[in-house]
This record gives C-alpha cells, structure tokens and sequence, in this order.
C-alpha cells in the first residue's frame, strides 16, 4: 500500500482520563552500595525497579532514533554473557586476545560493504578494497574517525590547511569533533583570515545553511544542505588553495532529512577540477576533497529503498527516489593532455567514508555503528603494539565483542525483501501519523504545526507539556522563526518511525495529545 492512501488514524469518541507520568526515573538511593554491599534481596529488588522502569519506558519510546524491538537477540545470544569478548585492535587480525568475535565482525562488514558497493574485502594490496571497523560508539565516533584520517590525508606541509563543512542540520557531535581534533571549519578559518569576504554576504555562518522552506528561512525546510550555498563557500576555499572535507547527512538529527549526495558531488567536481584538488590518472599524489557521509540513521535502510525503486519486484515504489549516496558514486572527468587538447575519460569515485549506527535502524541494545572507507585513503601503516599482537588501527583499543554478535543475528534474520517491508511500514506509519495530526488540528482547532519532510521517517510537531515529553521520550528543539524576535520562538518534537513503533502506539500519543493541555491552548509550554 502506497503511503499516500494511509487512513487517519481514528479520534477518541471521548477523551479519556487526565494521564499523570508514573515512570518517574528510579531513586539514586535505590542503587547506592553500602560498604558491605547489598543482600541477594536488597539487589535483586533494585533491579527489579530498574527492568519495570526500563520495560515502561521502552514500550513508549517513539522520540529517538533507536529501535526496541530485541526480544529475538536477547534469549539467543545470552549464553555469550558467560564471557569476556574484547576485539583488541584491527579486524582484519585476530591478534593476541583470543576470546574475539572479530570474524563475526567481519561478516557484518562485507555485508555493508556490498550493500554501499564498497569493493571487495580489505587487502593492504589493493587500494579499492574496502577496510573498516564496528565502533565503540555510535557514528559519532565514526564521524571523528573520519574526520581524523582526512585531517591528515589532506594536511600538506607548507600548503594552506583543511577546512570542514557541515549543514546547519548536522549532528551536534560535530562541531565536538572538530574541536577535540583541532580541524578548522570554513567559519573559523572565514572570520580569522577572511573577515568580511564571505562569498554568501554577510558574516560567516557557523555551518553551510540548509535549504530554506515557504518561509524563505530553514527552519521550515526539509533539512538537507543547501547545495548551491555549500557549492559557493567551497569554491571560496579551494580557490585560495585549502583542501576540503564535506559532510553529508543521510537521516539528519531532527528532521530525518537525507543530502542529495549525488546532486551536490556533481556540483562540487568543478570546483575541484577547477581548483587542482584532483590528481591527474596515475599520479600518486593525494586528491585534495574528502567527502564524508554521515548515515547514523539512513545509511542502514537507503540501500533498501534504492533496491525497491530500481525493482518492482520489491512490489512497492518509495514515494522519493534516494539518490546515490555510496562508494558506488563515480562522475566522468575529460583528462587534459599536456599540450591542453581534450583527453580521455575517466571516473572518479566521490565518496571516502561512511559512518552507521548499529543502535539505531537496526537495533542493538547499546551504542555502536559501523564505519568505512577505502584502503587507498588509509594513511601510514599503523602502529602494532606487541601487547595486542594486532595493527592499533581502530579509534578505541578495547572494542565490544558483542556488538558484532547482535548486528549478526539481526542481520541473519532479515531477507533484502524483508528489509525493504521494515522501511516501507515505516513511511507508511510517518504518513499515517501526519495524517493523524492534521485530523486533530481539525477536530480540535489546535495548531500542531505538523511537518514531514519527503521520504523522511520522522514527523515533527508543536511540543506537547512536560509530562507527554517524559512519556513519550520526545526529543525537542526550539526555532526562531523571525530573527531576532522572540515572540517567535516555536517548540518542536518529532517522532521517529522505528520498525518497533507501531500503529497502536501512534494512537495511544495522538490520543493524549488530544487532552494535551499544552497543546490545547490552557497551558503554556515551559
């Protein structure tokens, strides 16, 4: 079913009892540990108040991007709890630390490696294999990892140092990121070397603008970067000799908007061909652009609906066409001959890295992600402590053991016709919802401020009071829709579309969000 003929969901005839939040979080004192530790009783109730409160919470979880649904992992994989897994170092070696799941990782690697068209399996004498690792975190740390390896693949010594840039609507861990690694952003480096000549007018904005909605602003627009804005600030750089990076979002953070990657790589190769941070074919010398995505969140399920868009065996057509986001993304250039006369064809390939969540599309039950890139862009061999017996190529020594294992097992489980149903039910729950919304509007007369970007698995909406907030666990962000006014300052929340969101959970929040004091006008928001 299309998601354009999702019904309503149906209004309660009769609004139900005023709800109170009873998942108030446990008490400190309910885990403090007394010199002589707890009896058998004493703990065990303690972790009884835990499991009730993290069973109610999970079950209306709807705020964040992180799946619940587990149940299949936890009663298979317990038996593994009996050890202590660690994969020390690279995986692509066992190393000395034995008790490791690192071929599991690798399994789990080359999964993801077909499904972005990475190339095959890593081999130090192939610069288009592919060579990654499953992270400690999430993508943030996937994003800095990236971040850190183009810092020095692009540093150059004597030229003019990298600039980074990232959309308004990029996580927040990255402008952490660029901290904590010393990268410039072009906003930093604009104020301190270019003051006044930023190309857009005006002062340097703190990241490039996204694309701006009805409003003419971008807080009512769809999330993605603006390209031609991006387009404008790189050229800037790059023709006063600064080597790139870009970020591109696939699922950003509130508005669940994906970049067209393609779109703006074919924008932005000019600009480097223009600029000389393209290498001619055979030269060993290091290209000056690194383009990085950021898929915490979509980069799990895009591949799934390019397959359903390509194939019609899938039964479903997306209701946006995702375009190419991956390793897989080459665009022609014409070599110049020494003499200037026209030359011969050839690809480039645009993307370096990708960083995923594995807590969120797919649901592991803690932070952790995959990232990727391509052996060519690797820098100098790394270090191979002889304590690990292993190259420390990974951001974090000690890594999860289990993580591979539960990615694994979801995985395994899963046809791509299977994937391709989780993220049809998810669109079709988003419309549902926005549906559902734009009918209270209605029957209320209450302004939700409703919103969806297209093929987006998010939907945002006016924030309710603080005790549907906690409920619900709905992350908010506030937005200025007039610069400088605060009279017009407006409190969104959204909802993500999990594939262990359902049908009866959305009725149960629209429900309250029918007796929603806030919403209904009695109450100001705090």
């Amino acid at each position: 079913m299309s998601p354009t003929t999702v019904p309503a969901p149906p209004l309660p005839a009769q609004a139900p009892a005023p709800f109170a939040d009873l998942d108030a979080e446990p008490e400190h004192g309910d885990f403090a540990i007394p010199a002589e530790g707890l009896t058998d009783g004493e703990r065990l109730r303690a972790l009884d108040r835990m499991d009730g409160y993290l069973t109610r919470k999970r079950r209306n979880l709807v705020g964040y991007q992180a799946t619940q649904e587990l149940a299949g992992s936890a009663l298979d994989l317990a038996r593994f709890m009996l050890s202590n897994i660690n994969n020390l170092g690279d995986p692509f070696q066992s190393g000395g630390y034995k008790p490791n799941t690192k071929v599991v990782e690798r399994a789990v690697l080359d999964y993801y490696a077909r499904l972005w068209h990475a190339g095959p399996s890593y081999d130090p004498a192939d610069p288009e294999s592919y060579w990654g690792y499953m992270l400690s975190m999430g993508s943030t740390e996937g994003n800095m990892y990236a971040l850190w390896n183009a810092r020095d693949y692009l540093t150059r010594p004597g030229a003019p140092r990298p600039v980074a840039f990232y959309s308004e609507d990029t996580h927040y861990s990255f402008a952490k990121a660029v901290r904590v690694l010393g990268v410039d952003t072009f906003a930093a480096v604009g104020e301190a070397d270019y003051p006044g000549e930023c190309p857009l007018g005006g002062d340097w904005p703190a990241e490039v603008p996204s694309t701006p909605g009805p409003s003419g602003r971008s807080w009512d627009g769809t999330g993605a970067v603006d390209v031609e804005a991006l387009a404008v600030l790189v050229e800037f750089f790059a023709a006063k000799g600064h080597p790139v990076f870009v970020n591109f979002n696939l699922g950003s953070t509130f508005k669940g908007a994906h970049d067209d990657v393609r779109g703006a790589c074919e924008r932005l190769l000019p600009v480097f061909e223009r600029h000389g941070l393209l290498p001619r074919a055979g030269d060993d010398a290091r290209r000056g652009f690194w383009i990085h995505v950021d898929g915490a969140l979509g980069a799990g399920y895009a591949p799934f609906l390019r397959m359903a868009s390509a194939d019609p065996a899938f039964g479903w057509t997306p209701e946006t066409e995702l375009p190419e986001f991956d390793f897989g993304l080459t665009l022609p250039i014409r070599e110049s001959g020494e003499s200037g006369e026209s030359g011969q064809v050839r690809d480039v390939d645009m993307v370096a890295s990708i960083a995923m969540s594995g807590h969120k599309w797919a649901g592991v039950p803690w932070p952790c992600g995959v990232f990727m890139t391509r052996t060519k862009y690797q820098l100098e061999p790394p270090t191979q402590p002889e304590y690990i017996g292993a190259p420390d190529s990974t951001f974090a020594g000690s890594r999860n053991g289990f993580s591979p294992l539960v990615l694994w097992d979801h995985l395994s489980r899963l046809s791509y016709r299977d994937q391709v149903d989780r993220i049809r039910r998810s669109q079709e729950l988003a419309a549902y919802l926005e549906r559902g919304l734009r009918e209270l509007e209605r029957e209320t007369g209450a302004e939700l401020w409703p919103a969806r970007t297209p093929g987006a698995i998010t939907v945002r909406f006016r924030k309710p009071g603080p005790a549907l907030v906690a409920k619900w666990s709905l992350s908010s962000e506030n937005v200025l829709t007039t610069p400088g006014d605060p009279a017009g300052l407006r409190g969104y929340v959204h909802v993500f579309l999990m594939p262990s969101v359902d049908r009866a959970k959305l009725d149960a929040l629209l429900a309250d969000l029918a007796r929603d004091p806030v919403i209904l006008g009695t109450l100001g928001t705090d």
